[in-house]
């Protein structure tokens, strides 16, 4: 006796879910393009993970330069980057400069590739 397959009927709804959100405009799309160039860099990615992970939401640029085998002036110039991407901010206080991530950048970056939740049912 052959076999039966069970084929699933696809043509009623979309195979693939969309992700959250309307689609990127021209202009937003450039954006994000600029903001992931940013961090395609593994040393800038890492800083970042570094600023954002760090006791109290904060980090001393004196204590971003320990974990690379980099100069100080190139930890500085990827620091710049990602403050012109948007990502972190920078508050001098006396010699040294403090960073902070960007709480709404992050959040956006986080949400633009959120798949939806299925509906139950």
């Amino acid at each position: 006796m052959p076999k039966q397959l069970n084929v699933e009927d696809v043509t009623a709804r979309e195979c693939c879910a969309p992700l959250n959100g309307p689609a990127l405009g021209e202009e937003e799309a450039a954006e994000l393009a600029r903001v992931f160039k940013a961090l395609s860099d593994p040393v800038r990615l890492r800083l970042l993970n570094l600023i954002a992970a760090s006791e109290g939401g904060e980090a001393c640029v004196c204590d971003l330069t320990g974990p690379f085998e980099l100069s100080a002036p190139t930890i500085s110039h990827h620091l710049k980057v990602l403050r012109q991407a948007g990502l972190i901010t920078g508050e001098r206080r006396g010699t040294w400069v403090y960073y902070r991530p960007v709480t709404p950048a992050l959040t956006r970056l986080s949400g633009l590739f959120a798949l939806p939740v299925p509906l139950s049912g």
